[in-house]
């Protein structure tokens, strides 16, 4: 393990650096861990010979704030985090978050709304004409134009409102040192247009070689079925291979240019950013304002893989890791897995090895590394291609690996697992390991509704296919001999999702004799497909209409309904069932959902004693999901 990278000039100065090369500014705290970026981009740089200073949650309301270590010789590096920072800041319904996971002693304040904006502009008011380059999740998604939730509006690129020269989209390893090593060459900013997983500003759009042009921002804000029909050609150029450049036009001669993505990284280049001297420690100096929170969730679990071939509507990672799964070497990760062992207060429980999708260990098919991915249609939906490799053997041998380490007592995975995917194994080979040695109890997993037609908007299986798991699941349990349950995780008022649906979800949960703890309700993150259909209310993918719930109360009866059982609900569920003429669901008989009167003795009883059975009937908790059904 090397030392931290310097966040004062008391610790440049150690090292021997009259300035540093790049100053990285972001909204997090400072963790050297290989999950959070800032970590690994620094180290990427660093391992190339450049000077790295970390400049970690300034003082946004002093410009001076960005000029703690001066002048950087080749520029700023910018970035709010490992999370969005609208998303960090607020719930879905706009209320304020109460901690912040990503700064010491979890406390709010310490970064802006809109970090990245707020940041470039302070850089450009103080250092007019120094390179500023965006990266991270919040520029990386807000790269065009975007539709914006907090403030209910359509965006320029965050290019255009940070001031900025460079955007890094993606995961920017290649592209951050393609940038690096233009500026030290003496190449000015504003001419490094070449690099591949980068969006720049011109005044020239002609020497766009192979530019595709895409409705203008004016174009798109007034009229908004063009901006489906943009992000459709976005969703359609994420690919290395098959990705054409292109351009977005603004106002006063501007276009924003997006290149095509960065190549994806071999097994060789994983291992060797993985690999790298981390301290796999937030910053000794935060030790007085309490640990990074983020850091538990993190510590003792292992990153295995990026990308993904699952193309869920609601989910960012086709447009910030892509599509092309890419791996590291069992070597790699049980040499990670050697010095977790070694830590002081490791238990020997390793508490993931995945990543965004944990049973994805190579790419979804061979014609993916030469020919790109389809354009025209998904791995996993509406079915499985004809062409995807469905084989667990490499992640099956990898955990066996794992899991005989001296000191490893279990080895959980604790990563989203596409049942979808795992049932086309075939032989069950992988439902039989992850049984046997890799659930702690209970399985999470992400049905997210049993409406076909919402399901399709979601781009997920038909319901069938959750049941079908559910089955094998269920047998396969009972021939190990384990009690292991599934917790489903649910979504309401997803773009597609009507009343009527949310009612259906809530029999179905009845039925389970099932109340879910936690409920996402959808939330409309920037650049993802579900979010285009919920300012739009048109699908991208066939310009069909979709039905898009909006209004927060009929939001609040959807999420309602899918805890109707909570006393606190009883108002919102009535109300549901009557607009959707479900009176029926109102009664005693055993198929209602809840009674006439709302039972006001029952709901002290439940408020007092939440973990408790109701009163009068029998008492069914986690360990009773499925077994009805089943």
């Amino acid at each position: 393990m090397g030392s931290f990278l310097p966040i004062t000039v008391e610790e440049m100065k150690e090292r021997g650096w009259d300035r540093p090369d790049f100053v990285y500014v972001t909204g997090d705290a400072y963790v050297d861990h290989p999950s959070f970026g800032t970590a690994i981009i620094s180290r990427v740089l660093e391992s190339r010979g450049y000077k790295v200073c970390i400049l970690s949650q300034p003082d946004w309301k002093q410009a001076q704030s960005v000029a703690l270590f001066g002048r950087p010789r080749l520029g700023f590096l910018v970035s709010s985090g490992n999370m969005d920072s609208m998303v960090n800041h607020y719930y879905v319904s706009k209320k304020r978050r109460p901690t912040d996971a990503y700064t010491p002693g979890g406390v709010t304040g310490k970064r802006p709304d809109r970090a990245v904006i707020v940041y470039g502009n302070l850089i450009r008011r103080v250092y007019p004409d120094v390179p500023v380059i965006l990266g991270g999740i919040e520029a990386s998604l807000r790269r065009l134009a975007h539709y914006d939730y907090w403030s209910d509006s359509f965006r320029h690129s965050i290019l255009q409102d940070s001031q900025a020269d460079l955007i890094s989209y993606g995961m920017g390893e290649k592209s951050i040192v393609a940038i690096a090593d233009a500026l030290d060459a003496g190449i000015p900013v504003k001419e490094i247009t070449f690099v591949p997983g980068t969006v720049y500003r011109t005044k020239d759009p002609d020497r766009v070689y192979q530019g595709l042009r895409l409705p203008s921002y004016r174009e798109m804000k007034e009229d908004p079925a063009l901006y489906a029909k943009s992000f459709q050609i976005q969703y359609e150029n994420t690919d290395p291979i098959q990705g054409k450049p292109l351009l977005e036009e603004y106002e006063n001669g501007w276009y924003v240019v997006q290149n095509p993505p960065s190549p994806p990284l071999t097994t060789e280049e994983m291992d060797q950013i993985y690999g790298l001297s981390y301290t796999r420690k937030s910053h000794p100096s935060y030790e007085s304002a309490g640990s990074v929170p983020a850091v538990s969730e993190i510590r003792f679990s292992l990153t295995s893989n990026r990308g993904c071939f699952g193309g869920c509507c609601f989910c960012s990672l086709t447009f910030h890791q892509g599509r092309t799964v890419q791996v590291r070497s069992h070597e790699s990760i049980l040499e990670e897995a050697r010095c977790l062992i070694g830590e002081p207060d490791f238990k020997g429980y390793l508490h993931d090895v995945g990543g965004p999708t944990a049973n994805f260990r190579h790419p979804s098919c061979q014609k993916q590394l030469t020919r790109g991915v389809c354009k025209n249609r998904q791995c996993l939906f509406p079915t499985l291609c004809p062409n995807l490799d469905t084989d667990h053997e490499d992640y099956i041998s990898l955990l066996k690996k794992l899991r005989s380490l001296p000191g490893v007592k279990k080895v959980f995975i604790r990563s989203g697992i596409r049942f979808d995917y795992l049932l086309a194994e075939g032989n069950d080979h992988f439902l039989k390991e992850l049984v046997a040695h890799h659930i702690s109890g209970q399985l999470k997993v992400a049905p997210e509704h049993i409406s076909d037609p919402v399901l399709r908007r979601m781009g997920k299986p038909p319901h069938a296919v959750y049941e079908s798991f559910v089955q094998k699941y269920r047998r396969m349990n009972e021939k190990l001999g384990t009690r292991q349950f599934l917790v489903p995780y649910l979504m309401s008022s997803h773009p597609g999702s009507t009343l009527q649906d949310a009612v259906a979800l809530a029999e179905y949960l009845r039925d389970l004799g099932y109340m879910p703890q936690q409920v996402q309700d959808f939330y409309p993150t920037p650049s993802t497909m579900s979010t285009v259909m919920y300012y739009t209310g048109i699908d991208p993918r066939d310009g069909s209409r979709v039905y898009v719930c909006k209004n927060p109360h009929e939001k609040a009866m959807q999420r309602a309904l899918i805890q109707y059982r909570d006393p606190k609900n009883y108002e919102l569920v009535q109300e549901a069932l009557q607009k959707a003429g479900r009176q029926d669901l109102i009664g005693y008989d055993r198929h209602c959902l809840i009674r006439p009167f709302p039972d006001k003795k029952q709901a002290v009883f439940y408020q007092d004693n939440p973990t408790k059975k109701r009163a009068g009937r029998k008492k069914k908790t986690i360990r009773n999901v499925h077994k009805k059904k089943s």
